[in-house]
C-alpha cells in the first residue's frame, strides 16, 4: 500500500509507511512496550481520515490481525518470539547435540557454510552466518536440525 499511495493525503503517504515500519519492526524482533497500541490508534487515526479507498481501508488488515490476534503481536514484542513460527528474523536453527552423528550432510548443503564441525563432534550453526533457508533440517537423515521460533 505504501507504493501504491498517491501522496495527496498526509494518513495516508505518511501513516502507512509508520504503519509498515512499526511492523516491521515487531516482525524483526525489535518490538517494544507500546508498540502495538501505537499500530493500533495509527491505523484508526488513518481509516478515519485517509481521503480515498486506498487510504481508508490500507489499515483493514492490522486492525483485523490485531482484533484475532493480538496474543501473537505482543508475543512478538514481549517474548521476542514469533508463535507462528513464520517471521524469519526470530527464527533460530538449532542442532541438538545427542541426535547430530556427525556426517557432514547438513554442511555440505548449507547455501552459505554457516554449519561447521569434525567427525566425531556435533556440528554447530553460526546464527551470524545462517539465513534460515532450512535446507539443512530437510536434509538431516537424523532428523537432528530443528527449528525455534
Amino acid at each position: 500500500t505504501v507504493d501504491e499511495s498517491c501522496g495527496k493525503c498526509p494518513p495516508c503517504r505518511i501513516g502507512t509507511k509508520r504503519m509498515l515500519e512499526i511492523l516491521e519492526k515487531i516482525t524483526e524482533g525489535k518490538g517494544e512496550e507500546g508498540d502495538v497500541e501505537k499500530l493500533e490508534v495509527l491505523a484508526k487515526n488513518i481509516k478515519a481520515a485517509a481521503l480515498c479507498g486506498l487510504g481508508q481501508t490500507a489499515p483493514n488488515p492490522v486492525l483485523s490481525t490485531l482484533r484475532y490476534f493480538r496474543d501473537e503481536y505482543e508475543a512478538h514484542v514481549r517474548d521476542k518470539k514469533c508463535p507462528a513460527g513464520v517471521c524469519k528474523s526470530m527464527m533460530h536453527y538449532v542442532i541438538q547435540p545427542d541426535r547430530c552423528k556427525s556426517c557432514g550432510i547438513c554442511a555440505r548443503n548449507c547455501p552459505v557454510n554457516a554449519i561447521s564441525g569434525k567427525k566425531g563432534e556435533p556440528y554447530v550453526i553460526d546464527e551470524e552466518k545462517c539465513i534460515k533457508c532450512g535446507v539443512c533440517m530437510t536434509k538431516c537423515p537424523f532428523k537432528a536440525i530443528f527449528k525455534n521460533a
